[in-house]
């Protein structure tokens, strides 16, 4: 048994060592991020009885809905992350370590002042929002939950500017470390739950600040840490903030913040259009089906990661080959998964009985069948959408950007309001509007990189 165990560690050792040194460290990152992504799911699985438990599925319902709505001003990031991403990984890639701690600097000087100057907007804005009658929601729950909106848009804001150290790590090609520090704010969130359980009786203010204030506490800890360990030449210090870097992050990001409204419009308004037509112990069930199905992005997302940042310093440095491979890589994953998602949606009423309970929530069986075609599609376009968000090739992804959140408000409201189609119409839209990824992205890598054509196949 032990010369077995001596023989995998080998194997595994011999894998890990061989290829790119870019290779290797992804190989490593992937492993790493593997192991922590599955304490993750575990933990996320772990979340959604509990939490239903706590409350009820009506009023979790509640706290998806505003968390998704809070969610829409995630785009006053202006796509500075992503910008930030590329522009470290180039500044890096040149050993200009220098530049790079502007660009760091910079990030936090832009966001912070951004953040900080919407939150006392929204301070103002909220003691005037009947959320009563945006939710349709009982109006004893008026106060709770313009409350709780005060905790959520607090913790995302800060968590905007925070999460810089998130962009930094991975495009330094170190995604394992995010995913440590994700791990760390879930299990701190599950511990202040299971006291919330033993002592105190359902409430969505508490329920808002143990899962709002358990991420923030660890972010602040690895900004502390990393920036003054590891990472300490590339802190931010007020005297490397330069605004006229800031254009760069921004003439880049900016192309990014247009493709993230787009993502928001499609992805965010969900749960409003499904709690104003159907209401919120719908936006439950629609949530559980696309949480179960997600572990598919989940698993795929461990592989994918370290591909944007590499991907950034294979294209600078005309290593078209390994890019090609990386590729073909990806593409058979994605058939494994497609395979792995259909025995999910084969299971699906049983993994839903045994998770949440009997009778607890009912999930139609049509919803988990167009929650798996969505994710299926999407994994298969990412990898081709992450390598040309790590060229900055951006144009024709921005193009489609403006259709897609038109085309699917369309589809949806067509769906719902015309052939009385339930939940799973959002899937449907999506699927449909989501056309850049499946379709678009796969044929601008293939012009770029097989054909070598430039023009609008590379423009940012």
């Amino acid at each position: 048994m032990k010369d077995i165990a001596l023989s995998l560690v080998t194997l595994v050792k011999g894998f890990i060592s061989k290829g790119h040194q870019r290779s290797v460290k992804a190989k490593k990152n992937i492993i790493v991020s593997f192991f922590l992504k599955g304490i993750s799911i575990a933990i996320s699985l772990i979340f959604v009885p509990l939490t239903i438990n706590y409350i009820n599925p009506s009023r979790y319902g509640i706290w998806l809905t505003l968390s998704a709505i809070v969610g829409w001003f995630s785009f006053f990031d202006i796509g500075l992350s992503h910008g930030l991403k590329n522009k470290f990984a180039e500044a890096k890639a040149k050993g200009d370590d220098s530049l790079a701690q502007t660009y760091v600097s910079t990030a936090y000087g832009i966001l912070a002042i951004v953040f900080c100057s919407i939150w006392i907007v929204f301070l103002v804005v909220n003691h005037f929002l009947n959320w009563s009658r945006i939710l349709n929601i009982p109006e004893s729950l008026q106060n709770d939950v313009s409350i709780l909106a005060i905790i959520v848009f607090t913790y995302f804001c800060l968590q905007f500017v925070l999460k810089i150290i998130s962009s930094v790590l991975i495009a330094d090609q170190q995604p394992s470390k995010v995913s440590l520090i994700d791990v760390l704010g879930q299990l701190l969130s599950l511990a202040f739950i299971f006291v919330l359980i033993k002592t105190t009786q359902g409430s969505l203010v508490k329920l808002g600040i143990a899962l709002c204030a358990s991420p923030l506490v660890v972010l602040i800890g690895a900004n502390f840490f990393l920036f003054s360990g590891p990472y300490k030449k590339y802190r931010p210090l007020i005297s490397k903030i330069d605004f006229s870097y800031g254009k760069k992050l921004l003439n880049l990001g900016l192309v990014f913040f247009i493709i993230q409204v787009a993502a928001i419009l499609q992805f965010e308004t969900a749960n409003i259009i499904i709690a104003r037509n159907f209401g919120t112990v719908e936006v439950t069930s629609y949530n559980i089906a696309y949480k179960y199905f997600s572990m598919l992005q989940m698993v795929f997302a461990i592989f994918l990661l370290p591909f944007w940042a590499a991907s950034t310093e294979a294209y600078l440095k005309k290593d078209i080959q390994w890019i090609k491979n990386s590729i073909k890589r990806y593409n058979q994953l994605n058939l494994v998964l497609f395979v792995a998602g259909l025995l999910m949606l084969l299971c699906s009423d049983t993994v839903y009985r045994l998770w949440l309970g009997k009778g607890k929530v009912h999930i139609d069986f049509l919803l988990s069948l167009w929650s798996f075609i969505f994710f299926s599609a999407s994994i298969f376009g990412e990898k081709y959408v992450f390598f040309l968000n790590g060229i900055s090739a951006l144009r024709i992804q921005f193009l489609a950007s403006l259709i897609s959140p038109v085309l699917y408000a369309i589809i949806a409201i067509v769906l719902i309001k015309y052939y009385h189609l339930g939940a799973y119409s959002l899937f449907i839209a999506c699927v449909i509007a989501n056309f850049n990824k499946y379709l678009l992205a796969p044929l601008q890598y293939y012009q770029i990189i097989h054909k070598n054509k430039k023009g609008i196949w590379i423009k940012s």
